[in-house]
């Protein structure tokens, strides 16, 4: 096929598109792997471990770097879900007691 050819049956498939052109492309976020991993939604993955839900779907977009601390908490969170969610239900974070 001709470079004419394969774009044209590219754009003809909608499942086939072309990254558009600028657009960086990223491997996903640590967070909505492990969030796909547990099954949970956006809403529920951030109450259960007490993270703001504006900052998971800044790491899941991209837009806000996902720090050292962070990226530790994501992994105590991978190896032991259940037990974090349940030490969180017993002592809750509060936005005084983070300050």
């Amino acid at each position: 096929m001709t470079e004419e050819e394969v774009m044209a049956a590219a754009l003809s498939d909608p499942d086939a598109q072309p990254w558009p052109e600028g657009k960086e492309m990223h491997r996903a976020a640590k967070a909505k792997w492990l969030r796909f991993k547990l099954v949970l939604s956006q809403e529920d993955f951030a109450s259960r471990y007490h993270i703001p839900l504006a900052t998971l779907k800044a790491w899941e977009r991209h837009e806000l770097e996902t720090d050292p601390v962070a990226l530790a908490y994501l992994t105590v969170i991978e190896k032991d879900p259940e037990g974090v969610a349940k030490a969180l239900m017993a002592a809750p974070v509060t936005a005084q007691a983070a300050e």
